[in-house]
């Protein structure tokens, strides 16, 4: 059915490999009932044999059960190596640990490791009697499990929110990789060289692990301002007069936004980067029309470049 061995790669190996590879993120259901739709749309997206796939992980793991079904149908039916997201901010470490052993049980091999959104209900309260106060807590945990996990951590190219400025953000990120972060990955990123110039910051504080840019197609003008909220992200003027022409026309923007990712993409390609990671929203047909964009070009000879 596929590859034998391809579905238990760790990404660090899929990143050192010198073609061009197209990841995607996928989320698991927030409720029971809407779990078969979201089944069938990742195994959709699973179809197109992306280098890899990621799924993501509820806030005090009220979707993990779902999270390790959608992840290991995906790796066990079509042989797609699996990135499970994993957060801790709203959990006690008795159930962090037992996920990390579920996840073991399962035969993850990788594991995005992330703090996660403070809840509403946790803003106000006391700090000093959380478990966890930042991600490298879980990424220690997760090197202290028994597990020869390959860890992953995320990264802001324009500054964690809740940063005092990007230089302290970076040393936590350099932090967090000398505890055990083999790659990362970005928010998302409307502006390659905002990209570039983070990148270029990084390599110079002596963070040389694999950086992979997150894209985001925005085929829907309600999301844009959603977008920003999440994310903080600077939205090109480029990409605001699209939606500003096509934002009223849902089948015009959902192309115009399939291209302006895709036109994200080559540009990061040509430049060195040989692995990007797409933020494809539980969306088969934008995943697919994505990658058919890219088609000719993935099949490109490419050489080993020094950002990856």
């Amino acid at each position: 059915m596929y590859e034998n061995g391809r579905s238990n790669m760790k990404i660090i190996d899929i990143l050192k490999k010198p073609e061009f590879g197209l990841s995607f993120e996928v989320f698991p259901p927030k409720k029971e009932t809407g779990y078969e739709s979201v089944r069938l749309a990742t195994e959709e997206i699973a179809r197109l044999k992306p280098s890899f796939m990621s799924v993501t992980y509820g806030a005090g793991g009220g979707t993990s059960a779902y999270t390790l079904n959608i992840g290991k149908n995906i790796k066990d039916k079509y042989g797609v190596p699996l990135l499970a997201h994993l957060t801790c901010i709203s959990s006690d470490r008795e159930k962090v640990r037992a996920q990390i052993e579920a996840m073991k049980e399962a035969g993850i091999e990788n594991v995005m490791a992330l703090r996660g959104d403070i809840p509403a209900e946790m803003s106000d309260s006391d700090r000093s009697s959380w478990d966890y106060h930042y991600a490298i807590e879980l990424v220690r945990q997760l090197k202290e499990s028994g597990k020869d996990f390959c860890i992953g951590g995320a990264c802001y190219p324009e500054v964690h929110p809740e940063s005092v400025n990007q230089r302290e953000d970076i040393r936590h990120l350099k932090e967090k990789v000398e505890a055990g972060v083999e790659f990362l990955t970005t928010q998302m990123v409307f502006d390659n060289s905002l990209f570039f110039t983070f990148l270029y910051k990084l390599r110079e504080a002596g963070v040389t692990v694999p950086v992979i840019p997150g894209i985001m197609p925005i085929t829907n003008g309600n999301q844009v301002e959603r977008a920003i909220k999440l994310s903080g992200a600077f939205m090109p003027q480029r990409f605001r007069a699209i939606v500003d022409r096509f934002g009223n026309d849902p089948v015009a923007m959902k192309q115009a936004g399939i291209i302006y990712a895709a036109d994200q993409i080559i540009d990061l390609y040509a430049n060195g980067i040989t692995n990007v990671h797409v933020y494809s929203m539980n969306k088969p047909d934008v995943a697919a029309g994505i990658q058919k964009s890219l088609a000719d070009v993935m099949r490109s000879d490419v050489q080993t470049c020094e950002y990856t």
